[in-house]
C-alpha cells in the first residue's frame, strides 16, 4: 500500500512505512535426542526473511519465512521451517527501537530417525504460536541493525508440540 502523504510503501494491507529484513542466528531445539547412543546435534544456523508495515508509529504487522536448519536426532535428521505472521509493537527511543512480536507460525517439520532410537519418523505441519522481543539500532533513516530473540512452537512426529528459540542478528531496510 502506498501513502502519498509520506511517500512510503508497505506490502501489508492498511499499513505504511514498510520494511524488509533478513536475520541470521542460532536456533535452540527443544526436541528429544532418542535412545540407542546416536549422535545428537543442533543446527548452527537459522535464518528469517520478512517484510512488514506499520499501522501507526507504535503498531504494525509482519509476514516472514523462517528456516531453523537441520538437527541430527536419533540416527537421522530433523528439519523445521515455516511461515510466520505477527503483530508488532514498536517503541522508538531516538536511535534505538525496542519491539515485541506475537503471532502464529504455520510450521512444517520432517523427522527421519532410526527405528532403534525410539523416535517416530514422518512429517507434521500446523499452526502454532510465536513471540519475540528485540532491539534495533538505526544506521540511517532507512536502515537499521536488529538483535532479536524469538520462540516458535512446532509439531514434531512422535513427540508433539515443542519449541525452537532463535537468537539472531539482522538488517532491516525501510521503504
Amino acid at each position: 500500500m502506498y501513502d502519498s502523504s509520506t511517500g512510503s510503501y508497505s506490502v501489508i494491507p492498511y499499513a505504511t512505512n514498510g520494511y524488509i529484513g533478513l536475520n541470521v542466528g542460532k536456533p535452540d531445539w527443544d526436541t528429544p535426542c532418542g535412545g540407542g547412543g546416536f549422535a545428537c546435534s543442533e543446527s548452527n544456523t537459522s535464518y528469517n526473511i520478512y517484510t512488514g508495515g506499520m499501522f501507526n508509529e507504535h503498531f504494525g504487522a509482519e509476514l516472514g519465512y523462517v528456516d531453523f536448519g537441520r538437527s541430527d536426532r536419533g540416527g537421522g535428521r530433523t528439519h523445521a521451517h515455516g511461515v510466520n505472521i505477527s503483530l508488532v509493537g514498536h517503541l522508538p527511543l531516538g536511535g534505538l527501537n525496542l519491539f515485541a512480536k506475537v503471532g502464529t507460525l504455520y510450521g512444517r517439520t520432517k523427522v527421519n530417525a532410526s527405528p532403534l532410537a525410539g523416535i517416530g519418523s514422518g512429517s507434521d505441519s500446523g499452526w502454532e504460536g510465536s513471540y519475540g522481543v528485540g532491539v534495533g539500532f538505526n544506521l540511517s533513516p532507512r536502515s537499521s541493525v536488529v538483535l532479536e530473540w524469538n520462540r516458535y512452537d512446532l509439531n514434531f512426529v512422535g513427540v508433539g508440540r515443542r519449541d525452537i528459540t532463535t537468537t539472531s542478528l539482522g538488517y532491516v531496510h525501510r521503504f
